[in-house]
């Protein structure tokens, strides 16, 4: 009990002490410059030349040690004795092809690109705990990376700097997301399940053309598809448990291109999701089974291709200790009132691939000021963020590293 109490009060004086050194006026400060200097020059997956340079030159003026090129642009930086235990702190870097439309000082100069979800943010939050990491690295034991990974959105930079053996010596990992629906100033996770495994489908459906007044004389293709996609809807409605989330979504569908022709061809496209690889497995086996049945139906014929140049994101999936312990230290740092319980979501994210090989925790950090207008939502040209976020997710970084390290070693 007594070793206990111990523990606690120096969580407390740990976590109080990084947030007060990363809320100094000269410390914030650099951290806003460095968000604003990254938010002008979004840079796309596998592409964030500019952004890994800019990493990299902080980290030198810190005397800290890196590895570069890690997929490709990725940096891995390494802080401590460089023997086990060893944490993971991660932030991804890509941007988006969206054309920001917030009118301020720092608007993306990249026409086309913004940072519409937040990477610039996390970026910076990382280089902040690299600082105060740096300043504290001669008080703990064992061995802290830090992940700038590529390519998160949609090319899968996590599985990538994985197969590149950045991570084999990790023992744990958390990552953090901004989120513009908690208030600045709060977290929230959820330990197991959290976010939802995912696949993008593709479909061609084959009917045979012809006139419009003579549809006897053509296999209408658009009827057929049209049947399929009401059909796929009973998979998850009329298949799935409904106390398991599942969903099925058609995104685009093409076909045909004036209005007394009956097509060749239809083509749609979608995508499926679930919280289990179990269940993402059973979607992509109805899904087929369905098509092709309802096609046939139709006197039609269907392929049904899931993207060839990209594989499946698993569900991601927080590690009960490992999201307890960051828990613990976010409610030290923020209050128990300032950390929440988050429902699961259907949202994927390549993190989840971290989450298969190590003890995980990945959490949001809310940024939502609505006087700042920073309530708007990811991935639109309206995206803004509230910059005290920034100090406040270094330090929750550095706190969970260094109290994790500790723990391991006691």
């Amino acid at each position: 009990m007594v070793s206990e109490t111990r523990s606690e009060s120096e969580l407390s004086s740990l976590t109080r002490e990084l947030l007060d050194s990363a809320k100094k006026p000269e410390f914030a400060e650099w951290l806003k410059r460095t968000r604003r200097k990254i938010h002008e020059n979004p840079e796309l997956a596998f592409e964030e030349h500019e952004t890994s340079q800019l990493i990299r030159s902080e980290l030198d003026s810190l005397g800290i040690e890196y590895s570069w090129p890690v997929a490709k642009t990725g940096v891995v930086a390494t802080i401590g004795t460089g023997e086990e235990p060893v944490f993971a702190l991660r932030a991804d870097m890509d941007a988006l092809p969206i054309q920001e439309l917030v009118e301020w000082e720092h608007t993306s100069k990249n026409k086309g690109k913004m940072h519409a979800c937040g990477h610039d943010a996390h970026v910076t939050m990382l280089l902040g705990a690299a600082k105060l990491l740096q300043q504290k690295s001669k008080d703990f034991k064992g061995t802290v990376k830090l992940i700038f990974q590529p390519a998160e959105e949609g090319r899968f930079g996590a599985y990538h700097m994985l197969k590149e053996g950045a991570l084999d010596d990790c023992k744990a990992i958390l990552g953090l997301h901004v989120d513009p629906t908690m208030p600045t100033g709060t977290l929230g996770s959820r330990p197991g399940p959290f976010l939802a495994g995912s696949a993008r489908f593709l479909v061609v459906i084959e009917g045979k053309g012809g006139h419009a007044a003579n549809p006897h004389l053509a296999r209408d293709p658009i009827l057929a598809a049209s049947s399929v996609i009401l059909a796929l809807q009973h998979i998850v409605s009329r298949e799935t448990d409904p106390l398991e989330a599942k969903v099925v979504t058609v995104g685009f569908i093409e076909g045909g291109k004036a209005s007394n022709v009956i097509p060749q061809t239809v083509r749609f496209g979608g995508t499926i999701r679930s919280m289990t690889s179990d269940g993402l497995s059973f979607l992509r086996q109805r899904l087929k089974e369905v098509i092709e049945m309802q096609a046939s139906v139709h006197r039609c014929s269907a392929t049904v291709e899931f993207r060839k140049d990209e594989m499946s994101y698993p569900p991601t999936v927080n590690d009960e200790r490992m999201y307890n312990h960051a828990k613990r230290v976010g409610e030290d740092m923020l209050g128990k009132a300032n950390v929440q319980l988050l429902p699961i979501s259907m949202a994927a994210e390549d993190f989840s691939f971290y989450s298969q090989k190590m003890a995980a925790a990945y959490f949001s950090i809310g940024t939502m000021n609505e006087s700042l207008g920073s309530h708007k939502e990811l991935h639109t040209p309206y995206f803004v963020i509230d910059e005290e976020v920034l100090p406040i997710g270094a330090a929750f970084h550095s706190a969970v590293a260094i109290s994790f390290l500790a723990q391991s070693l006691s």
